[in-house]
């Protein structure tokens, strides 16, 4: 029974991989067909059918089309030209999608806007890419504008009612006023799938985000590859509570469903509460995830709708081997679909199989369209171990190295809006003179059967007592003590010591006992990655896509004098954590007490 369920899911696998080849294999043979022209054809041949659901409205495939004219005509009447960016700033609705697509047709960037930023965050992101319009929805007017100062040197536009927006300067852009037929020649710009669409951003989690130059041709590739690999079809339904701000939210889930004649309900965000309900009243068949988002359903308390789905596949990143199998089985999962990609990555992975905590692997017959390789890494530069020759060193099967990716002239990297950042990505030289290859930052491993796992972000490895220790290994064996409800874990410096240690930042329920805590995280984890130092928090802040935050948590150090939440260390004298005062903090900083 287990070979026939094996073969079963390689030959699914192979399916996916040929159905993805076939859609992909040819797309470059019409460099006009930019994914804005797609959903014209796809217009034409759906007409009334569902494309955009949500509960502000909907839009079939051809009032999405009519939709995204108005907003091309609307970049012509402002003089946007080819290369010209333009700002958006909107929570997931139809209208996001609809907007991009029609300034994007007539040759315009559009530059997709984090709607968490606010203040110099939200500026800086503005401002690195030099925009000559901001377009905003009107309940983030106010924010945009507390940002932008008194005399930005850029038009701002809001899509909606402007008469209680402190904004003053902003122009109401209503695309009502724009007529939706189709556009003519004379309208029409010579845009190809070499040109660049959007920019989209780094999460940031580390510092101020990066936009990532995304072409048409990236577009276009991330939704039919995805189209094949899902299998997607008129009859499904893909619900997207994912940022539309990012690639995956905002491109790949949406795109690889239309691009079939398939439709898409769009959340404005993620709730554990509502998630089952809406999958089932939407009738849905897919869903995109990412994996703090499952953990969040498996720990939330049972629904009476949870199994009466319709899902035929969940596809996303993240998901972790001990959540994987309780997910599948209490949700009656038939399918999930793991696979990693980067925005602006050169090679992706892929986990047909259903191979629980891995993140996919290439298939030999495809090696040569995603040449990627694992090299040694050493965390105390911050690079990658070069050989006597300086050249970088391959990793043996299951050691841990950073992933790099070739570049080529079929494996691009568009890189940033930035120069300077564009460069810190690359990596020459690697195994041969003149080679090039985009780095990562992830650290991985790759099995004997040549599945990779993701280990930790570059970042997020420290060093301690002579040896690498992974925040993510440390975080998961927190998460299986009791009365753990979220963790974070970083490196800390300690006066008089090398290297960081650990550190991990709490947030618990009435269940979580110090003591029990302790000993467990002992036989768990080796001594040099058990935390020394515990911060109990109210709550821990994340990221729009549930990534950990915590630069300002490490800058901000051990000092009890300066951190008003609990703290705890570890003390080695009683095999036990005690509390963290000025005391214990004075007798660590001079070294009575060594850690």
């Amino acid at each position: 029974m287990q070979d026939a369920k094996s073969a079963s899911r390689a030959t699914s696998a192979s399916g996916g991989w040929l159905r993805a080849l076939e859609l992909t294999a040819k797309l470059g043979d019409r460099p006009r067909r930019t994914l804005p022209v797609v959903i014209e054809e796809l217009a034409g041949r759906f007409g009334d059918a569902p494309a955009l659901l949500s509960d502000r409205e909907s839009l079939t495939f051809a009032a999405l089309a009519d939709r995204s004219r108005r907003y091309a005509r609307w970049a012509l009447e402002q003089g946007v030209a080819p290369g010209d960016t333009v700002c958006l700033l909107m929570p997931n609705c139809p209208d996001y999608l609809a907007f991009w697509l029609g300034v994007t047709r007539v040759g315009g960037v559009v530059a997709l806007l984090n709607t968490n930023l606010t203040a110099a965050s939200l500026a800086h992101c503005v401002a690195v890419v030099e925009p000559r319009h901001v377009v905003v929805a009107p309940e983030l007017a106010e924010t945009l504008a507390e940002a932008s100062g008194k005399d930005p040197d850029y038009r701002v536009w809001v899509t909606g009612d402007i008469s209680e927006n402190k904004g003053d300067t902003a122009t109401r852009l209503a695309f009502d006023h724009y007529s939706g037929e189709p556009l003519s020649e004379m309208e029409t710009r010579d845009v190809t799938l070499a040109d660049r669409a959007l920019c989209i951003y780094t999460s940031g989690t580390t510092g101020l985000p990066k936009a990532a130059n995304v072409s048409h041709r990236r577009i276009v590739t991330w939704a039919y590859w995805f189209a094949g690999i899902m299998g997607t079809a008129p009859a499904d339904r893909m619900y997207d509570c994912l940022p539309m701000y990012h690639s995956i939210g905002g491109v790949v889930a949406p795109a690889s469903v239309l691009v079939s004649g398939g439709s898409v309900v769009l959340r404005e965000r993620f709730s554990a509460r509502q998630f089952w309900n809406d999958i089932v009243d939407w009738d849905c068949t897919l869903f995109q995830y990412i994996g703090e988002l499952c953990r969040y359903l498996a720990a939330a308390l049972p629904s009476p709708r949870e199994r009466q789905h319709r899902l035929r596949l969940c596809c996303g990143n993240g998901l972790r081997a001990d959540v994987w199998e309780e997910f599948r089985s209490r949700f009656r999962i038939p399918q999930i679909l793991e696979f990693y990609a980067a925005t602006e990555g050169t090679f992706s992975l892929y986990n047909l199989e259903g191979r629980p905590g891995a993140i996919g692997r290439i298939p030999p017959y495809l090696a040569h369209r995603f040449p990627a390789a694992i090299v040694k890494f050493d965390p105390e530069t911050d690079a990658p171990l070069r050989d006597a020759e300086g050249r970088c060193v391959r990793c043996t099967r299951n050691e841990v190295g950073e992933a790099i990716g070739r570049i080529s002239s079929e494996t691009r990297f568009e890189g940033y809006t930035s120069d300077s950042e564009t460069e810190r990505k690359l990596l020459r030289d690697v195994f041969e003179p003149g080679d090039a290859w985009f780095r990562t930052g992830d650290l991985m491993r790759q099995d004997e059967k040549g599945f990779f796992h993701f280990v930790d972000r570059v970042g997020g490895s420290f060093r301690w007592k002579g040896e690498n220790v992974s925040t993510l290994e440390v975080q998961e064996a927190i998460a299986a003590c009791p009365g753990i409800v979220a963790a974070h874990v970083y490196g800390v410096a300690v006066p008089g010591a090398e290297g960081r240690a650990g550190m991990a930042a709490l947030q618990v329920d009435g269940d979580f006992d110090l003591a029990t805590f302790g000993a467990r995280l002992g036989q768990r984890l080796p001594g040099y990655a058990r935390p020394i130092f515990l911060r109990i928090r109210d709550e821990l802040d994340v990221t729009e896509t549930f990534k950990p935050k915590t630069f300002r948590l490490a800058s901000e150090g051990i000092d009890p004098s300066v951190i008003d939440d609990p703290l705890y260390c570890y003390d080695p004298r009683e095999d036990a954590y005690a509390t963290l005062d000025q005391n214990l903090f004075a007798a660590i900083a001079d070294g009575r007490v060594r850690l």
